[in-house]
């Protein structure tokens, strides 16, 4: 079975401690666990994540870094989040780079890997018929990641993986609605049939509509 459906892999085991630390405080930032304006102290950290202040110190950079926190001399960290705004703003760049992806994933796709997307597209018609909203967010990740990879460029592929990961888990504060799961499922549909058909155009305008459509469901 496809790995994305047994959750992610990896972890602290396999990571740095500071880029464990960051990966996990950006979660509890997208997802409102850490609220925005709320202040960041090195020791309540340490505490709150079982870390030392070197692993802290660093991962705040790298929020710095994603604008998801200020730091502010003499003051300290406080957390900036992730508004609506910065959701349109994504959505916009998203398909910029998306779309020229698919392009590329089209031409040189391999057959492992349609075979790896016609599975993926099986499993999001099995847990729509199931009304799974949890699972089809993780399958529908793992759909456009399939893509990412067949495109074969490893620049385009690291930028959209991030923006995945904001848009998984800002989704959990504005999760999928079990009525917009028959939508979903069409609009991957075309995608999948486009490549199918090995119609680099036809995928572009079905990923296209379908990123439309997204935004149109993350803003409501």
């Amino acid at each position: 079975m496809t790995d994305f459906l047994h959750g992610d892999k990896g972890g602290a085991a396999q990571q740095p401690l500071s880029g464990d630390l960051f990966s996990r405080l950006r979660v509890d930032i997208l997802t409102e666990k850490l609220r925005p304006g709320e202040k960041l102290t090195e020791q309540r950290l340490c505490n709150s994540y079982a870390v030392s202040r070197t692993p802290v110190r660093e991962a705040l950079k790298q929020l710095e870094a994603e604008g998801l926190v200020e730091m502010f001399p003499n003051r300290g960290a406080f957390v900036v989040g992730f508004s609506r705004r910065d959701m349109d703003d994504m959505f916009a760049l998203r398909k910029a780079y998306e779309l020229q992806a698919v392009r590329w994933a089209v031409e040189r796709i391999t057959e492992e890997q349609f075979a790896a997307l016609e599975e993926t597209f099986e499993f999001m018609e099995f847990y729509t018929q199931k009304n799974d909203t949890k699972k089809m967010m993780d399958i529908n990740t793992g759909f456009h990641q399939l893509i990412y990879n067949a495109s074969l460029n490893r620049m385009l592929q690291r930028v959209l993986s991030s923006y995945q990961i904001y848009i998984k888990y800002s989704r959990q504060t504005r999760p999928y609605k079990e009525k917009d799961l028959p939508a979903i499922l069409d609009e991957h549909r075309e995608i999948f049939l486009a490549f199918r058909q090995n119609d680099a155009e036809a995928a572009v305008r079905a990923m296209e509509r379908h990123i439309s459509q997204s935004r149109n469901r993350a803003m409501v």
